[in-house]
This record gives C-alpha cells, sequence and structure tokens, in this order.
C-alpha cells in the first residue's frame, strides 16, 4: 500500500531553507510529499494522508488566534488524534519548532511564552531518562548538538497533563541559573512528536543563516568574532548536527513506514 506525506508548511512565505531540508530528507527514505502552505495560502491537508511534517516558521506562536488556518489545523489534529483512537492503520505527525510551539498550546501541556532573548545558532540539548530509550533520540549523545531559532520558547510543563495525554518529555535545554531551562521536545504517542530545535537542519542551510548580515553582526557583537567562528566550524563536526540531521527525522519516518507497512 503506498505511504503518502503532507508538508505542511508554516514559514508564512518567508525564505527559508527548512522546507527544503524538509523535503530532502522525505524523499532519502523512498517517500513522496505534497505540500501545503498554511498560513500564506489557508492550505491544509485532509486526513488522507500517513504521515505529516509541520514546519519551522516565522514570529508569533499565537498570531493565528482567531485565523481561518489555524481553525483548520487544529481541527486536522482533532481528525488525526480520532482517527488513531479508533484505527488500527495510524496516522505519523512530526512537529517542528513554530509548530512545536503550536502543539504545546494545542495540547495545553506547558506555557508558551516570549523568551528572556532570541535564541540563534547551534547549541546542546540533553535527553531526559524517557529521551535516552525514544526512538528518534536514543542513537544520538547526551547532550546532542541542534540548530535552534527561537523568539518564543514552551516553559512550566504541566505533569498532570503531560500524565493524562501518556505524554513524556524527551528533551530540555541544559540547565541555567538564571533561567528556567526549556521544553526542546515531547511524545505524545507512539505516532506524535515533535521538537523545538530543527532536527532538520544541515550546514548548508545554517551557514545560510549564519552569512546573513545582520545576523553575522548580532552574533559578532554580542560573542564576538571568535564564537561567530567557532560557530561556523561547530557545523562541520559529524557528531554535530550532521549527526542529528541523520538521526531524528529520518528514525521519525523509518519508525513510521515500518509500522504503516506491518
Amino acid at each position: 500500500m503506498e505511504i503518502k506525506t503532507a508538508i505542511i508548511d508554516l514559514y508564512k512565505n518567508e525564505y527559508n531553507e527548512g522546507i527544503r531540508c524538509i523535503k530532502e530528507i522525505i524523499s532519502d527514505q523512498g517517500l513522496g510529499y505534497d505540500l501545503y502552505d498554511v498560513r500564506y495560502k489557508n492550505e491544509l491537508p485532509g486526513t488522507e494522508y500517513d504521515i505529516y511534517v509541520s514546519s519551522g516558521g516565522p514570529g508569533n506562536p499565537f498570531d493565528g488566534l482567531g485565523t481561518d488556518w489555524e481553525k483548520k489545523y487544529f481541527n486536522l489534529l482533532d481528525n488525526i488524534i480520532d482517527h488513531n483512537q479508533k484505527e488500527e492503520r495510524k496516522k505519523h505527525l512530526f512537529f517542528i519548532c513554530h509548530s512545536f510551539q503550536i502543539m504545546a498550546r494545542y495540547f495545553k501541556f506547558a506555557e508558551v511564552t516570549e523568551r528572556y532573548e532570541r535564541s540563534f545558532g547551534v547549541h546542546p540539548f540533553v535527553k531526559t531518562q524517557s529521551g535516552s530509550n525514544d526512538p528518534i533520540l536514543k542513537a544520538l549523545p547526551d547532550p546532542f548538538y541542534a540548530a535552534d531559532f527561537r523568539q518564543y520558547q514552551v516553559i512550566q510543563p504541566d505533569n498532570k497533563i503531560l500524565n493524562d495525554l501518556g505524554a513524556s518529555i524527551i528533551s530540555m535545554e541544559p540547565s541555567d541559573n538564571n533561567h528556567e531551562p526549556a521544553v526542546m521536545g515531547v511524545r505524545i504517542s507512539d505516532e506524535i512528536v515533535g521538537t523545538q530545535f530543527h532536527p532538520e537542519a544541515d550546514p548548508k542551510s545554517m551557514t545560510y543563516h549564519f552569512r546573513q548580515k545582520e545576523r553575522k553582526e548580532s552574533v559578532v557583537n554580542k560573542f564576538g568574532e571568535s564564537k561567530y567562528i567557532e560557530m561556523l566550524e561547530l557545523l562541520e563536526i559529524p557528531e554535530g548536527i550532521k549527526l542529528t540531521r541523520q538521526t531524528v527525522l529520518p528514525s521519525f519516518l523509518k519508525h513510521a513506514i515500518a509500522n504503516l507497512s506491518e
């Protein structure tokens, strides 16, 4: 039986490298895909797909409040969850960054707030005990490196709601004495999972971001020229974002394909 895949594009017509990376990873697994431009064209897939990958995107995760596209998006989530509760052949869904923040709003398992400062670059993240055994993270070291672009954050997880959902936190920011660490990954079920970081990012996409004049100036002004050069060098180490790209989304897709093929 054919496995149908949908990419849910939340970039709002902003030029990005994320969709290119997602397309490449899906294609590498031998899957085709259809692309839906949600925030710009109000396009949403139906429930005819087996796998959904919902992208990152710019801006405020609350800017969809009251809009037609967000109502359709939440309706799609309702339908996927309802389907998975009733049917043996489940639908698989991955949320990335902006989508992860919307995921937190939808399931209400944590607070979504503006971050104390914008996060931009390659950073280390840690696995929880659940994350150490999770299919998408278990092959990564602890900590692992990932691309992170955040003006907003998911914090103050509600353990009761997580338990009621049967969900688990799989990744966190490293502890910081000055700020509460943010939630970086949550698994809702065997089929539904999301990460705040960008698992699709590759050195090419990150180099594009780092070369943008305003972003380079921001890093240099805040951290210095040597830190900027270190960030560029970090893109090329095998155990950095290359490994994360090779591991997280491919593992999700392989797991989905295996389940759907049974």
